[in-house]
């Protein structure tokens, strides 16, 4: 998703980490598993090794604790091979914030909430690969619309209704553009507020941890 450098992140201390899911009906539906292929060959240049890494990590997590779990940041830097040096600058701490700064993860309270399933990538993010991977990409696209036409309208629709709103278009905008891109009315109000969801969520003034 498109970056929001002010989202604020959890604080990366030596005490260990709530996780939680983000529970997201659309993306869920939509998105791909952190160990899926797609996120390998596509996010991995967007995110970083670092930062894929985790969510991998912590998409086992969820696979044993569906409802959240405690993350050890020293366990989890060890795991993970970026060391375990704790504090503001730390490994960890960066690939925490790059969850957060790609729309994968928000700060609630004590709790950091993580996505277990990826978007897609933006147009923009495409733009952003590798002439190669960008044509894979496509590909990949391509096999989408031939496998199910309506699920990958309603992905792109997602995409951008959310580019819509995130500009300073209100929902009544994005219903309007998504109309005329060929979806129906209910599909287009029904991802007008998913948008405007999301938009609220990420941009929404919290408090960040004292811990440590």
């Amino acid at each position: 998703m498109h970056p929001l450098p002010d989202q604020p992140c959890v604080d990366h201390t030596a005490t260990d980490i709530w996780i939680e899911p983000w529970r997201d009906p659309l993306i869920d539906e939509l998105g791909h598993d952190p160990k899926s292929p797609y996120v390998e060959r596509f996010w991995l240049g967007i995110l970083g090794p670092s930062a894929t890494w985790l969510l991998r990590s912590i998409s086992y997590g969820f696979d044993a604790a569906p409802d959240g779990f405690a993350l050890s940041p020293i366990e989890t830097a060890r795991v993970l091979g970026i060391g375990d040096r704790t504090g503001k600058h730390s490994p960890l701490k960066r690939a925490l914030g790059r969850l957060c700064t790609f729309d994968l993860g928000y700060y609630r309270a004590d709790t950091l909430v993580v996505r277990h399933r990826m978007p897609w990538l933006e147009p923009r993010q495409v733009q952003r690969l590798s002439g190669a991977l960008a044509n894979e990409h496509g590909f990949w696209e391509d096999a989408e619309m031939h496998t199910s036409a309506e699920r990958a309208l309603r992905r792109r629709g997602a995409t951008l209704a959310l580019g819509t709103v995130r500009t300073g278009g209100t929902a009544a905008d994005a219903v309007r553009v998504l109309c005329r891109s060929g979806l129906s009315s209910a599909d287009a109000q029904g991802l007008a507020v998913w948008a405007s969801s999301q938009v609220q969520l990420l941009t929404r003034p919290v408090h960040q941890s004292k811990a440590g």
